[in-house]
């Protein structure tokens, strides 16, 4: 089997506030190869937001090791980290973050222009992948004139503009009803599929995480692996 997108092991997350100190991660492993959909369940309060914000390297775990790509990041200066994220990760959260002020095409766009391409070789990916999430009519409409649907569709666009290797989605149908949150984890889905990205998406949807190719659930800070039903 090839080399893992992610490598997590031993993750301990320790939250000190005054004298006290809660420990939601408690020697967490993982590991996540290219083209895997990984489903990450657990109750609120849990660690699932924790375990994405460590992998992202948003936050610094209080122990153990995380590799991405194969690359040991725990020592890496805050430079580095960022580096990594703007190349190698792509992140989708419950709410879209969109910039209000931009249409979905260049909010898309931005991550590509961030990374120094060119503004016509950004736009051409935004175009391309705004078209296969079946945006291709509202590329011009700015946030407040999409669909909540729409918006988590564009969020998920610019997620993987970039090109990730790893894909972190942290309840990115949270916001959502039955119908469209069934709609944009499709079209989630199929993209990530066609890209090949490794992901983990956090999710408290269990039918959803079904379809997934692994669910893990997070229990007493470690991560245990579920036996999905058959269809």
């Amino acid at each position: 089997m090839s080399e893992p997108v992610l490598r997590i092991r031993g993750l301990h997350r320790d939250y000190v506030t005054g004298d006290r100190t809660l420990s939601v991660l408690k020697g967490a492993d993982l590991d996540i190869f290219p083209g895997q959909i990984v489903g990450l369940v657990g109750p609120s309060g849990s660690g699932k937001s924790s375990l994405l914000h460590a992998a992202g390297l948003l936050e610094h775990p209080t122990a153990g090791t995380i590799e991405i790509g194969g690359q040991a990041c725990g020592e890496l200066g805050e430079r580095a980290r960022t580096r990594i994220r703007l190349a190698k990760i792509g992140f989708v959260y419950q709410f879209h973050h969109l910039l209000p002020e931009l249409t979905a095409l260049d909010n898309v766009a931005l991550p590509n222009l961030i990374g120094g391409r060119g503004q016509r070789e950004a736009r051409a990916r935004a175009r391309e992948l705004l078209t296969r999430l079946g945006l291709a009519e509202r590329l011009d409409h700015q946030p407040a004139q999409l669909s909540g649907g729409e918006q988590q569709r564009v969020a998920v666009a610019r997620a993987l503009a970039n090109s990730p290797r790893l894909l972190l989605a942290d309840e990115p149908t949270g916001n959502l009803d039955p119908d469209t949150s069934t709609q944009v984890f499709k079209a989630l889905y199929d993209l990530v599929r066609a890209t090949g990205v490794a992901a983990l998406i956090a999710t408290h949807n269990l039918e959803l995480a079904q379809h997934m190719d692994r669910v893990v659930r997070l229990k007493d800070g470690a991560l245990v692996e579920l036996q999905r039903k058959k269809a």
